[in-house]
């Protein structure tokens, strides 16, 4: 995945379901949860990619789910935008993404394959 950037979306300026924490950070006010904190983004997949990698290797790195694909917002195959959501300190943590390059890579240990989150 390449050029990851938060999304601004309209549903975010209703006020009476969201609050604004900080830039591409916002509370959903209709969750109770402990990870009621939402990160819209949009990223492009890159070849080979097929959107599920390495976005749960993110999710697990970063202690976040996925609360909603925006499938009405994803116009083409290698766009990809949903909304993240978890803890805030979490998606502090995950802003790091922004602006990189994030894939997997294999790496042989031991005679074994493993796989590596890798964020350029």
């Amino acid at each position: 995945m390449k050029n990851i950037r938060p999304l601004d979306l309209e549903k975010y300026h209703d006020s009476t379901h969201y609050k604004l924490i900080e830039e591409g950070i916002y509370l959903d006010l209709n969750d109770s949860e402990g990870t009621n904190h939402r990160f819209p983004v949009s990223a492009e997949l890159e070849d080979g990619e097929d959107g599920q990698y390495p976005i749960e290797d993110i999710l697990d790195k970063f202690y976040l789910h996925v609360s909603d694909f925006l499938e009405s917002e994803n116009r083409s195959q290698n766009q990809l935008k949903l909304e993240l959501a978890g803890e805030l300190e979490d998606i502090r943590q995950a802003k790091i993404i922004l602006g990189k390059r994030v894939c997997n890579r294999e790496f042989i240990k031991d005679g074994k394959t493993y796989v590596d989150l890798i964020i350029e």
